[in-house]
């Protein structure tokens, strides 16, 4: 793997982040978030800049650099689905905005609440479901996401997408969410930061403690580890063994990231006041996502060592 992004993909995350410092951030994600919205502002102005089809018809490493860009900046849009899973999984464009969900699974799904299609996972099978309104119950969530309750029978009903679509949702799933995990860890790491440069005891900056500064770099370290993982994964094309390590790294890593965040960041981190809940609380639904870490990780193994 090249360590380095090509000039067209730095070009390309430079202007998505410039887009998303206009359309996204913090303050637009809380905002969302007090109503259970959908940002479909967000949405329309990246398929207005051509991101979301340039990240449909480009490789999956340009596709997964837009996920993460989308999750540090706090986007409350479905673009892991719609522009990294479904382009790789169906044959045809899909109307969106787009959930993925487990077949059998009785929890509330992301995005699902405003979700036109609904990709399942059954076992070796993959499934498209044009998804009625009427058919997803809201939920009230702290999770950052609009999420929702999907009828069994449109669960179990839809399109076949052909042999071996399982798999290949499985791994661009999990590439999806392990990209969202990155973009979400480095956005809380760096609200903690901030933090930790402005908050005073004993007449300095917490952060100018060693101890502080060792519990950063670690999450640092977690926090790149998981990205590069990430890349790696995608510049190979999502490799069922690749996204699996890639998607088992990155949730470990999220357990570790969130609990250091808001030790650090002590009790005003829990608080709708200040910003680092809006990425942090994101983690736990990810790393409940497909089945979580155990799930990630027992993919790898069968993967590397198939019966």
């Amino acid at each position: 793997m090249d360590f380095e992004l090509d000039d067209d993909q730095r070009a390309i995350q430079e202007a998505v982040e410039a887009l998303l410092a206009r359309h996204a951030g913090p303050a637009r994600a809380i905002e969302l978030a007090a109503k259970g919205d959908y940002d479909i502002a967000l949405d329309a102005a990246l398929a207005e800049a051509g991101f979301t089809e340039l990240a449909r018809d480009a490789g999956w490493l340009e596709a997964a650099l837009l996920v993460e860009s989308v999750a540090r900046a706090g986007g409350v849009v479905a673009v892991g689905a719609g522009a990294l899973v479904a382009p790789r999984v169906a044959e045809r464009a899909l109307p969106g905005p787009i959930a993925l969900a487990s077949a059998g699974s009785p929890g509330p799904i992301r995005w699902a609440a405003h979700a036109r299609t609904l990709l399942v996972l059954d076992g070796a099978d993959a499934r498209v479901v044009a998804l009625a309104a009427a058919e997803a119950a809201p939920v009230r969530s702290s999770f950052g996401f609009p999420m929702a309750r999907v009828s069994e029978a449109a669960l179990r009903r839809g399109d076949p997408l052909g042999a071996g679509s399982g798999a290949r949702l499985a791994s661009a799933w999990r590439l999806a969410l392990a990209a969202e995990a990155v973009g979400a860890m480095r956005a809380a790491l760096d609200v903690t930061v901030d933090y930790t440069k402005r908050r005073r005891q004993f007449g300095r900056a917490i952060g100018s403690f060693q101890a502080v500064q060792h519990r950063l770099a670690e999450c640092h370290v977690w926090c790149e580890g998981a990205r590069w993982l990430v890349l790696e994964a995608a510049s190979r094309g999502a490799p069922a063994e690749e996204s699996a390590v890639a998607a088992a790294h990155a949730i470990a890593a999220a357990g570790r990231v969130f609990a250091e965040t808001h030790q650090l960041s002590g009790a005003m981190g829990y608080t709708r006041e200040h910003d680092l809940h809006v990425f942090s609380m994101r983690l736990p639904a990810l790393r409940l996502e497909l089945g979580g870490l155990g799930a990630h990780q027992r993919a790898v193994a069968e993967s590397r060592w198939p019966s």
